[in-house]
């Protein structure tokens, strides 16, 4: 009996390692499988709807336009012999580079995201820090605040703002019955009106991110600058503003992209005559029906739009070296 157990413990033994074994590669497959899906699936998400629809704008900017459905030629075809000739036309990027009209919408976009980033990282930077700095009982409400815009819809805050700013708007007459004004101000279809509305609709994006950030510094550094004599705004520009840099860096990179190629706003406010590039696409797209034209516009917006995506990402980084 005693020969029998001695004989088949280590069979048994053999078993419950080749179990554990198993176990183990079982365990080393689940976590390769995982560390493919964490790693593949943004990469999926970016080809998906970025890489390919690039590749598809691309395309359509090495075309030619034709009176067809889609208005534009394929770029390769079967010839005699089975030999595939492919056409790429570059005269729609010699266009762009070379008509005045879309250099100086270009320019024109630019320069209103510019100003607009400035003018909301100047208001939005001392709402942050007063968010930042209230009691915890009243910075979800102010939260709110900020984001109560969001639950209406972006195209009604904008025409609401064409009844705000019209000659007999509410902003006319509220001045001209406070005796500020003889005759109600020309501000609706200007470069002033494209501001306001841009400024109102982007101001949350820059708030947000300097709140964030914001609400981790460790403000006994401000105590500890005044205990050594410093002042309040020397310790704000020594202490606060550089701790507070990757926000504004994300806030400025979340206003001045997207305002680059804003077009419902200088569509609605700015009027016939305001030249955005945004406006320009949409001319070309539906109006001239010249869709490689347009596509071509698009892909030198999104070149132009990396370059400052480029320095902002390197100031990040180099902030974030600075820090550490």
């Amino acid at each position: 009996m005693f020969a029998h157990k001695k004989h088949l413990t280590p069979r048994r033994e053999g078993k419950n390692t080749m179990i554990q074994e198993l176990c183990k590669r079982l365990r080393l497959r689940d976590r390769q499988l995982a560390r493919v899906v964490n790693i593949g699936t943004p990469y999926l998400w970016l080809g998906l709807f970025f890489l390919a629809p690039f590749a598809i704008v691309l395309h359509i900017s090495l075309a030619e336009t034709a009176l067809a459905q889609p208005p534009y030629t394929s770029l390769w075809e079967w010839v005699d012999d089975g030999v595939l000739q492919v056409r790429l036309n570059l005269q729609n990027f010699v266009t762009v580079f070379s008509d005045e009209l879309y250099l100086a919408a270009f320019l024109n976009s630019l320069w209103v995201a510019l100003v607009c980033t400035i003018l909301c990282l100047l208001i939005g930077y001392p709402m942050a820090y007063a968010i930042a700095t209230a009691p915890e009982r009243r910075r979800v409400m102010l939260l709110m605040l900020i984001i109560l815009p969001f639950w209406t819809s972006f195209l009604i805050r904008v025409y609401a703002w064409i009844g705000i700013l019209k000659p007999n708007g509410l902003l006319n007459n509220l001045l001209l019955s406070l005796g500020l004004i003889d005759q109600p101000l020309t501000i609706l279809h200007t470069q002033t009106a494209i501001y306001i509305g841009v400024v109102y609709s982007y101001l949350p994006f820059m708030i947000l991110p300097l709140f964030a950030n914001l609400t981790r510094l460790d403000f006994s550094l401000l105590e500890a600058a005044a205990d050594l004599g410093c002042r309040p705004f020397k310790a704000f520009l020594k202490v606060t503003l550089p701790l507070s840099l990757p926000g504004i860096v994300a806030g400025s990179m979340l206003v001045f992209i997207p305002v680059v190629g804003e077009f419902v706003i200088p569509d609605l406010l700015g009027g016939p005559d305001s030249l955005m590039i945004g406006k320009m696409l949409w001319t070309e797209f539906f109006s001239n029906k010249d869709w490689p034209l347009a596509a071509a516009l698009a892909i030198c917006l999104l070149g132009v739009l990396v370059v400052p995506f480029v320095m902002m990402q390197r100031l990040e980084h180099r902030i974030g070296g600075d820090e550490r």
